[in-house]
């Protein structure tokens, strides 16, 4: 396998960073993606520094490879979960929905790596300008919130951009999308949905089969008139907000409906009115593995066609 800058990086030993999705990242599934070679992520959401403490503390009971903490910057608690980061000297964080600048000198004076998910060229140099180790540029594909343009287009343009490595994401779930991640210049790759049917994953079984079972076209994204759309699969739920966003609806009637429903689907196993955040590669995932089958399955298919293209 091609070892490159981010393994180097992050101390792992494939270039493959697991999404950090709120309620689907927890310390099982981080710390089986770290014990696999690459880089599991918790996913704190809208948690409090409790729970992110007790994750990061239970994902050490599993491994002793590096992990990191997703921090999403518009939490209400950002402040005290980075305090938790600082204080338990997690390795790495990868952020989104926000600038992490503020935080860089205190993250640096303890080695943690630093890594925005971002959606543009433009915020990936703002981002590099304030002293990031890193970005993942995120496609449209993506699950979850997203940014307007394809991970096609998004990719090689930052990578021209930036000095920074730059790791791939939306819509990869299998070598082909980590030998096509390279091809753009990317240094690596993020893969959020694949893990969703990881043995080690914690969310509803409804959930998970309802992934299983999509196809193609079965995502939909909701929310663009909020300013923070957000891609899910396909349900009553994402009926409910086009009707909203068709009658023009108030942004606040359209945010409370939405609050509390990824928490729903994920943990309560709500498919029908709950958020199942989820990316278009959806289609591609036919069976639960464990994250070490699906990391090694993701490695043998790149290293066979990396043969195959004499790379």
């Amino acid at each position: 396998m091609k070892k490159t800058v981010i393994c180097d990086l992050l101390g792992i030993k494939y270039p493959i960073i697991q999404g950090g999705m709120a309620w689907v990242s927890t310390a099982s599934l981080a710390a089986a993606v770290s014990e696999a070679g690459g880089l599991g992520i918790i996913g704190s959401g809208h948690n409090d520094g409790k729970w992110v403490r007790e994750q990061v503390k239970r994902a050490r009971e599993i491994t002793a490879k590096p992990f990191g903490v997703n921090v999403m910057m518009m939490s209400p608690f950002v402040e005290e979960v980075m305090q938790v980061i600082l204080e338990e000297r997690v390795p790495v964080i990868t952020t989104g929905a926000g600038n992490p600048a503020k935080y860089i000198p205190q993250l640096k004076e303890i080695g943690t790596k630093v890594i925005p998910v971002i959606p543009s060229v433009a915020l990936a140099q703002r981002l590099e300008k304030a002293g990031v180790d890193a970005v993942v540029a995120e496609g449209t594909e993506s699950g979850g919130h997203i940014g307007e343009l394809t991970t096609m287009t998004l990719v090689p343009q930052v990578v021209d951009a930036v000095k920074i490595p730059v790791i791939a994401a939306g819509g990869i779930a299998d070598g082909r999308g980590l030998v096509a991640a390279f091809a753009l210049g990317a240094a690596g790759v993020q893969i959020g949905t694949r893990f969703m049917c990881a043995q080690e994953c914690e969310i509803h079984d409804n959930v998970k089969q309802m992934v299983l079972k999509a196809k193609d076209r079965d995502t939909a994204v909701s929310g663009r008139t909020t300013g923070h759309p957000i891609r899910c699969l396909k349900n009553k739920l994402t009926k409910l907000y086009d009707e909203m966003e068709r009658r023009c609806a108030p942004i606040e009637e359209m945010e409370e409906l939405g609050a509390g429903k990824l928490r729903a689907a994920m943990i309560d196993g709500n498919i029908e009115t709950g958020t199942v955040a989820c990316g278009q590669i959806a289609g591609l995932i036919k069976e639960i593995k464990t994250a070490e089958e699906i990391i090694n399955e993701i490695v043998a298919g790149a290293r066979s066609l990396m043969t195959t293209l004499e790379v």
